[in-house]
């Protein structure tokens, strides 16, 4: 079974030729690592990204979402942008579920890896949370893994 945490899991109905797809990831991570919210599933088929609000970010959202949908056809992409932020919508078919929920994972762990680092990359005990909200030193050892 192929990874889904790199260029490999990208599936064969993608047009965008190999050598240009760990570019192209590069720039989802940068807009994942933008995110203010975890990644949202409203349900199995769409996922809802939550990005900063500025014409910056909604021209650069929807720049990539119209690169992407040119080479990845079967993703159907909303950005809306207000004064609150820009939400960028994604909606797959059933057949490309698997190709959603790996991007997915990796939006969920860019948005982790922000809220566990402090500004200087250091990984801070105070900030790792379990999913009951508390933080704390018992936390970090397993901020790690199985990502």
């Amino acid at each position: 079974m192929a990874s889904t945490t790199g260029p490999d899991w990208v599936p064969p109905s993608c047009t965008l030729p190999t050598e240009e797809q760990p570019l192209r990831l590069a720039e989802w991570d940068a807009l994942f690592a933008s995110q203010t919210a975890a990644p949202h599933r409203p349900g199995p088929l769409r996922v809802r990204l939550e990005l900063p609000a500025g014409a910056e970010c909604e021209e650069r959202t929807r720049d990539l979402a119209e690169r992407e949908n040119g080479c990845c056809s079967f993703f159907d992409f909303t950005v809306t942008g207000s004064p609150e932020g820009v939400v960028l919508d994604i909606a797959v078919g059933r057949e490309h579920e698997p190709v959603l929920r790996a991007l997915t994972a990796r939006a969920d762990r860019a948005v982790r890896a922000d809220r566990v680092a402090g500004a200087d990359g250091a990984v801070r005990a105070d900030r790792v949370a379990g999913a009951d909200g508390v933080a704390g030193a018992d936390r970090v050892a397993g901020a790690g893994e199985g990502g």
